[in-house]
């Protein structure tokens, strides 16, 4: 299977971090009520395991099952798992996507961050009768939304930089449309000592975007209901 962190999987932890600081306290209060008797929870696309840190956290006594198909990505993620003696015993590393990885007949939550975009139209309406037909009643389903909501230009712009050493990590990006309901982001990663570049990698890739509307009516299609949250995170529940 082709990696598309190939190139930049060295840089997303590092530059993630900030970014998962802000989702912490919508994404815990949307995990709010999980019962851990209802079976394990998932972390759908859980790349180095920010987000599985924080799932977790709000479930302290569920299980956890975090699946990421990217090899450079899902290094990180399991050598996270393995410092913490806590998620070393609860947390099960899976090789796969959204759509392929074995999963079980029930599940107490689903988080789903900062990866919807990666699914075309088709598998991301599959992919939520998957995890509709598994949700525990109560249990939510928690993903977020991203800009852009519909195809246009994103100029250019800094998403974030971090000092290690003498070395500042810095990444950005822009967007273009590619279709009806894609854009292609193009990411640019440098590696600074100072004023100067030491390194710079460029890599696009394509983002199917979705407005709150289509989330809520696409959802609904799944059985769920669903309620945005601060920093556009959503909680969504199977209906009745």
């Amino acid at each position: 299977m082709e990696d598309g962190y190939e190139a930049s999987g060295e840089f997303i932890d590092v530059l993630s971090g900030p970014a998962w600081q802000v989702l912490r306290d919508p994404v815990w209060a949307a995990l709010r009520g999980v019962d851990p008797e209802h079976g394990p929870v998932l972390d759908v696309g859980a790349g180095t395991g920010l987000g599985t840190q924080i799932l977790a956290g709000a479930c302290p006594t569920s299980t956890v099952l975090a699946v990421e198909p990217s090899p450079v990505l899902r290094a990180v993620l399991l050598s996270r798992v393995a410092a913490d003696a806590d998620l070393r015993e609860r947390v099960t590393v899976l090789a796969g996507d959204a759509l392929g990885a074995p999963l079980p007949e029930r599940l107490g939550a689903v988080l789903a961050a900062n990866m919807i975009g990666h699914l075309p139209p088709q598998d991301r309406r599959e992919f939520w009768h998957r995890v509709a037909a598994r949700l525990a009643p109560g249990a939510p389903l928690v993903v977020n939304l991203q800009p852009p909501a519909e195809p246009a230009v994103v100029g250019f712009t800094t998403f974030g930089a971090v000092r290690i050493g003498r070395h500042t990590y810095e990444g950005g990006g822009s967007a273009e449309p590619a279709g009806p309901d894609t854009v292609t982001w193009r990411m640019r990663y440098r590696v600074l000592d100072g004023d100067g570049v030491l390194r710079e990698q460029t890599v696009d890739y394509p983002w199917h975007v979705l407005s709150e509307h289509d989330l809520r009516a696409e959802l609904a299609e799944a059985g769920l209901r669903a309620e945005v949250g601060p920093m556009d995170v959503v909680r969504a529940v199977r209906a009745g």
